[in-house]
């Protein structure tokens, strides 16, 4: 679906209670295991974070880190296939699994007394998996129909793709986190067990621990799991910067949709160095023109010009990959997609001639602070946000002085970065109804 701007809330959530400790150990394997205490219920979240998606494939091998995450709970010799999660369930908990194009990442959440139990299992899987051909075939038909059910017939999964396919021109770059449909007709097994050979290694893996715990016995207890098990060295990585885009492209597919749908894309640099400054200013743009209700997106072309029925745009300033500040719409009745487009760049525009008052850029502040009042109350997105940090390439040590720099962005600095970003070229992508 298209991305909102979870950076800004998830940044802003990672201020948790002042009594909170947070501990760290890297085991004698290279694996990272960081540990938050947060003791106002007697629950933990468990995050085991590998470094590793759909950017690490290559042409003709497209899905295998999604595959690979749906085969993690087909079995070890000592936990048969199904067995992982019915475990967890009859420790009153919840697992769950994600891939995208930087990580996968697998999760639990459940009553901390079990924590003991849920890391064992973990370290298990990360070492022991042995799937069968016939589960992997099995798989292979829901994966296929999950592509045909978030892709294919899915307006959001199809503008991302479409996206990526135009905007991008590495394969790597370009090649959507599921996987090609006819990838997906062709991988074997022994794809998938090579795999999780290659990239499933203790230094590649990051395990994140928030809840009523002592950081310093979870720490121990990981050490015992986990520090044993056998390292190895990573496949080259790819090298997914992209060429400079010199033209506009365009494209136009369709799906499943009563009206066309509109999508541009604009190449922006991802955070790389925690003293970067262009990407905090897209960060606080994007806020201004879609943080709220009230930004002005929503005011101006939705409830005030009405040329669009709803639009929305997006920017993820933490990934390892190559990334795009996205505007994404509905045009109104009578609305050509094109003029969608120009009142997307128009609003942009706007600000680059007059700029933000410091009123809008207070209101923006003022969201990422309650966001952060929010987050405290969550477990989970104060794991998601030590994963996050560590998956591309900073530490979880680094959450505030992100959000001060990000925070600290003055109205000038947006003002510069909306004349930048009009000059870059676009891609501009338009789903249109399928015929009847």
């Amino acid at each position: 679906m298209f991305r909102s701007l979870l950076v800004a809330a998830v940044l802003a959530a990672s201020v948790v209670p002042a009594a909170a400790e947070t501990q760290s150990r890297v085991l004698a394997n290279g694996m990272k295991v960081i540990v938050r205490e947060d003791h106002r219920a007697p629950v933990a979240v468990t995050q085991l974070w590998f470094k590793v998606g759909s950017a690490d494939e290559h042409a003709g091998k497209t899905g295998l880190s999604h595959a690979l995450e749906h085969m993690m709970f087909k079995g070890t010799p000592t936990v048969p296939a199904g067995e992982f999660s019915r475990r967890i369930s009859a420790l009153g908990g919840s697992d769950n699994a994600f891939t995208s194009r930087n990580e996968t990442v697998y999760h639990q959440e459940f009553a901390v007394g079990s924590l003991p139990q849920v890391l064992e299992l973990e370290a298990d899987r990360m070492v022991n998996l042995n799937f069968s051909d016939a589960d992997f075939e099995n798989e292979m038909k829901v994966i296929r129909e999950e592509r045909r059910l978030t892709t294919d017939n899915d307006p959001d999964g199809k503008m991302w793709e479409q996206i990526n396919l135009n905007a991008y021109a590495k394969p790597e770059n370009r090649a959507p986190v599921i996987g090609y449909e006819t990838d997906l007709h062709t991988l074997k097994p022994e794809d998938l067990r090579q795999w999780y050979r290659a990239w499933y290694a203790p230094h590649n893996a990051t395990l994140v621990v928030v809840g009523d715990v002592k950081a310093g016995e979870v720490l121990d207890n990981a050490e015992k799991l986990f520090g044993s098990l056998p390292d190895h060295p990573l496949p080259a990585r790819n090298d997914l910067t992209e060429p400079p885009q010199t033209a506009n492209r365009s494209a136009r597919s369709t799906a499943p949709v009563s009206s066309p749908v509109v999508g541009l894309a604009i190449q922006v640099p991802a955070l790389r160095k925690v003293d970067d400054k262009l990407p905090y200013a897209l960060n606080m743009l994007a806020d201004v023109l879609d943080g709220s209700m009230s930004a002005r997106i929503e005011r101006n072309l939705v409830r005030g010009r009405k040329v669009a029925v709803e639009a929305s745009m997006g920017y993820d300033m933490l990934t390892r990959s190559p990334d795009v500040l996205l505007f994404s719409g509905t045009p109104a009745p009578n609305v050509k997609p094109e003029q969608l487009t120009a009142a997307f760049l128009n609003e942009v525009r706007q600000i680059a001639e007059h700029g933000v008052s410091e009123e809008e850029l207070a209101r923006v502040r003022n969201r990422s602070l309650a966001a952060r009042e929010f987050g405290k109350d969550s477990m989970e997105t104060q794991a998601t946000n030590i994963g996050s940090l560590e998956s591309a390439g900073f530490s979880y040590t680094d959450e505030d002085e992100i959000l001060r720099r990000r925070l600290a962005v003055s109205a000038e600095e947006v003002r510069e970065t909306a004349r930048w970003l009009l000059a870059q070229k676009h891609t501009t992508v338009v789903l249109y109804p399928e015929s009847k």
